[in-house]
C-alpha cells in the first residue's frame, strides 16, 4: 500500500554531517523540504556531543536547524531520571556531561550519597570504557540498578573506518547482569515514537532517511514508519539484501528526498 509521506525524519552522522562536513546535497535536501512545507526532525545516536554543541556543528554545517528539532537520547534519558527521581551512574563521554547538568547523577565508580532508585546511564563512553569501568557499572546493575542505553548502534563511522559504539557494550552488561536495557536511542521504538508524537502525523506517513540499516532503517519500519536508506556514511556493500521489503535506497541524502514523492 503506498502512503503519502508527509513528514520526515533524517538520522545525522553519515546523513547530514561527515564530522562537521555538510553531507553531498544536505543544505540543498533540507531548503527542499521547506519549500514544500515539509516538516522533519532530527533524530540521532551520537553520544559525545551535547545537544548544544551537535546543534552548533550542524549550524556551522549551514544547515539551518531548529533545536525543537533536534531530538537526542541523552536529553530523554535526563527527563527520564527526572520523571522517575532516579539517581543516573553516568558511563558516557565527558562531551555529553552538559546534557546531565541539574539531574542528579554521578560519574561511574564515584562515591554518592544518594539514597534510592539507581539507573546505570551508557553511551559511547569511548576511551571511558574500561575493565574497571565496566566492572562497577556490572556491580550497580547487580544491586539493582536499571540499566539506560543512549545507544544501540554497534558501530559508527569515523574518518574513513568504522568504530565500536556503545551497542556491544550495552549488551556485555545485559549478558553479564542479566538484565534487559531500557533503550533511549535508536532503535529503540520510544526513541522513534517521541519524534512521532513531536511531528503529529501517524507513522506511516513518515518516512525515516537514515545510513544504518540496524539502528535506523530496521528500527524505524518495526515502529511502522516508511525508510530510505542512503549508500552514505556507514552503509556497507549489501545492506540493501538487510533492509525490509519497502524500503527505498538512494546514493545520498539529496537524492533520498526527490524519492518522497514515490511515496
Amino acid at each position: 500500500m503506498q502512503t503519502t509521506t508527509q513528514a520526515v525524519i533524517f538520522d545525522i552522522g553519515g546523513v547530514l554531517l561527515d564530522g562537521n562536513t555538510p553531507m553531498p546535497g544536505a543544505v540543498d535536501a533540507l531548503a527542499r523540504l521547506r519549500e514544500a512545507s515539509i516538516p522533519f526532525l532530527l533524530l540521532t545516536n551520537t553520544t559525545r556531543r551535547s545537544h548544544a554543541d551537535l546543534l552548533a556543528a550542524l549550524h556551522e554545517a549551514g544547515l539551518d536547524v531548529s533545536a525543537q528539532q533536534l531530538l537526542t537520547p541523552a536529553r530523554a534519558a535526563a527527563a527520564w531520571l527526572q520523571s522517575y527521581q532516579t539517581h543516573g551512574v553516568l558511563l558516557i563521554h565527558p562531551g555529553l556531561l552538559p546534557d546531565f547538568a541539574g539531574v542528579d547523577t554521578t560519574l561511574i565508580g564515584a562515591k554518592s550519597e544518594a539514597t534510592g532508585p539507581r539507573a546505570v546511564i551508557v553511551g559511547d563512553a569511548g576511551e571511558g570504557f574500561t575493565y574497571t569501568t565496566l566492572n562497577a557499572a556490572f556491580r550497580e546493575l547487580m544491586a539493582g540498578a536499571t540499566l539506560i542505553s543512549l545507544s544501540d548502534s554497534r558501530y559508527f563511522r569515523e574518518a574513513d573506518s568504522l568504530s565500536l559504539d556503545a551497542g556491544p557494550f550495552v549488551r556485555l552488561l545485559e549478558n553479564a547482569a542479566g538484565v534487559t536495557s531500557n533503550a533511549m536511542g535508536k532503535p529503540g521504538a520510544s526513541f522513534f515514537q517521541q519524534a512521532i508524537a513531536a511531528l503529529g502525523f501517524s507513522a506511516e506517513n513518515i518516512t525515516l532517511i537514515g545510513d544504518d540499516v540496524h539502528s535506523d532503517i530496521q528500527g524505524a519500519d518495526a515502529v511502522g514508519l516508511q525508510t530510505i536508506l542512503v549508500q552514505t556514511g556507514k552503509y556497507q556493500d549489501g545492506d540493501e539484501d538487510l533492509a525490509p521489503e519497502n524500503t527505498l535506497i538512494a546514493k545520498d541524502v539529496l537524492a533520498s528526498v526527490y524519492l518522497l514523492n514515490q511515496r
